[in-house]
């Protein structure tokens, strides 16, 4: 398959690194939120699962249609700004199996330059349960993906690139994330992290004070992840942030988002969208804003280029979209920076 990319020709773009687990997405739309219950899933919840407990949701789930995807919280946001057209890679842990194959070869498809390591534990996979509103329930076996370590950083990984986006499924490493922002620190990037999920968040807040004051400088959270980390509602959440970092950004689904940086604070409107999914909008509304800040755009506009990213991909099942939709998004961002 061929995809559409806009090629970055603008030499003083900056250039991005991710890092996360390299998951394999299967996503089923479910016809009510009893299912969730009758697996005592949360709705709207991040579970980790061993192998066994996956095999059985995914038998219980059989009569659903399932689609496969490349996916993972950093993964999406990577292959989102390559298909912007930033020059970006992605540093993760796959299995040498099939499921891995697909993961390599999709993201290479989409213009990733990949820094992969192999394992002989079986590649990880996330099965999305979308309910009718379009939240999606996250059950998560790690595989291979949970074996990226400290030690397979090397400070080369980091070389050429101008930020650093982690997301933050994996905090729970602390000395994987500690021993990448410092080098992503020591070879002078920016540090942006994904909050990624309010439970993850209330089990590592301690830790994830700690890394945002001293090496992050953009942190992106949903409201419920801002309410996880600060004990407190969206605007007041958002300065609660900020006063932690360079750039805040806090997403209020349809209601849109607020971003702080300083004494500048930003107000997004949302977009009109057609919500069948919201698998990866979190993800793309952050490859849209750091489209921006790769570009020197204001926060404003990052922010506004973040949302009109986001509201595409909620209207198509998983975080892909086809070329059809990046050819409506990059005319509609042609309007937003003239």
């Amino acid at each position: 398959m061929q995809y559409l990319c806009t090629k970055n020709t603008d030499k003083f773009m900056k250039k991005i690194l991710g890092m996360g687990n390299a998951l394999t997405d299967i996503l089923l739309q479910i016809e009510h939120d009893e299912v969730l219950f009758s697996l005592n899933l949360p709705k709207g919840s991040m579970q980790l699962v061993n192998s066994d407990i996956s095999e059985q949701i995914g038998a219980a789930l059989s009569k659903y249609t399932r689609k496969m995807a490349t996916g993972g919280s950093a993964s999406n946001t990577i292959n989102g700004l390559t298909r912007l057209g930033v020059t970006a890679g992605f540093v993760g842990k796959v299995g040498k199996d099939e499921v891995g194959a697909f993961f390599t070869s999709d993201s290479i498809g989409n213009g990733v330059n990949p820094h992969l390591l192999l394992s002989e534990t079986a590649s990880g996979r996330c099965i999305v349960l979308v309910s009718p509103d379009g939240e999606r329930t996250l059950c998560t076996f790690l595989g291979a993906a949970c074996e990226l370590s400290a030690d397979d950083l090397t400070p080369e990984m980091f070389l050429g690139y101008d930020i650093f986006h982690i997301e933050g499924y994996l905090v729970q490493n602390h000395e994987l994330i500690l021993t990448a922002v410092r080098l992503a620190k020591e070879a002078g990037l920016q540090v942006s992290i994904d909050l990624a999920s309010y439970n993850v968040v209330e089990e590592n807040l301690e830790f994830l004070n700690g890394i945002i004051r001293e090496y992050v400088d953009i942190v992106f959270a949903n409201e419920d992840e801002a309410r996880a980390f600060s004990g407190k509602e969206p605007q007041d959440a958002l300065i609660h942030i900020s006063n932690h970092c360079n750039i805040a950004v806090v997403k209020v689904g349809k209601d849109g988002s607020f971003i702080k940086s300083g004494d500048k604070s930003v107000q997004v409107l949302p977009r009109t969208a057609n919500c069948i999914d919201t698998t990866g909008a979190g993800d793309l509304y952050a490859a849209g804003f750091l489209y921006g800040l790769a570009n020197n755009y204001t926060l404003e506009v990052c922010g506004n280029i973040g949302s009109l990213v986001s509201a595409n991909v909620v209207e198509v099942l998983g975080a892909k979209m086809s070329d059809d939709v990046w050819r409506t998004i990059h005319s509609e961002i042609e309007k937003l920076v003239n």
